[in-house]
């Protein structure tokens, strides 16, 4: 029996996650605690017996360090990476490096919580989630899935937004309710999908 298993893992905590700054592309590393996260992600899939095909990660170093530090803990050093920016973290444009609670004050809460929260509406220069889906969704579609089916096991580590397009498919959510849905760093999501890439099983490692 072919097991269609597929993994999502965020990256672990950045250094401007921990400063509470828009980051966006802007390449940033991870902290002693991301690389802890990332660690102990692949400790978690270790002890539950899973193994890899193939992996899948961003242009940016902090999904690419978390990926390496999670195939290291399980001893799968060896398998194929694809690295794309497809996957990158929605673009923030004007915002990237900006406090958040300094972007507060210039713009007001309510505008910055739109641009947060809103599926459509882009921050200045930026992506909206909206974009951010066009972005990564193709990607999934034409690179990933077919892995998924054929029976490849795949992990793919990479951001908040870039994964709730993803994640938004899988699980078959409105615009409103993937605005809901967190995803928290250096926490994997094991999927276990049908045939018809309709999700079988899903689990949150984040016990």
């Amino acid at each position: 029996m072919t097991e269609r298993l597929l993994v999502l893992v965020r990256h672990g905590q950045s250094e401007w996650n921990l400063k509470n700054l828009f980051t966006g592309w802007k390449d940033v590393d991870l902290t002693a605690r991301g690389v802890l996260e990332a660690i102990k992600a692949g400790e978690k899939l270790k002890a539950r017996g899973i193994k890899f095909d193939v992996a899948f990660t961003s242009a940016l170093k902090r999904a690419q360090k978390t990926l390496d530090f999670v195939l290291a803990e399980m001893g799968e050093r060896e398998i194929p990476i694809f690295r794309d920016q497809a996957l990158n973290e929605r673009d923030y444009g004007d915002l990237v490096g900006l406090n958040k609670d300094d972007a507060r004050k210039k713009w007001g809460d309510e505008q910055v919580l739109k641009w947060r929260r809103s599926y459509d509406l882009a921050p200045p220069g930026g992506e909206s989630l909206k974009d951010t889906v066009a972005r990564a969704l193709p990607y999934f579609v034409q690179e990933i899935l077919p892995r998924v089916l054929r029976g490849e096991r795949t992990i793919v580590a990479a951001h908040g937004n870039s994964l709730r397009a993803l994640v938004m498919v899988l699980e078959r959510l409105s615009p409103e309710g993937i605005l809901k849905r967190e995803l928290a760093t250096g926490v994997p999501i094991v999927y276990r999908l049908n045939m018809d890439s309709t999700v079988a099983e899903a689990i949150d490692l984040a016990a």
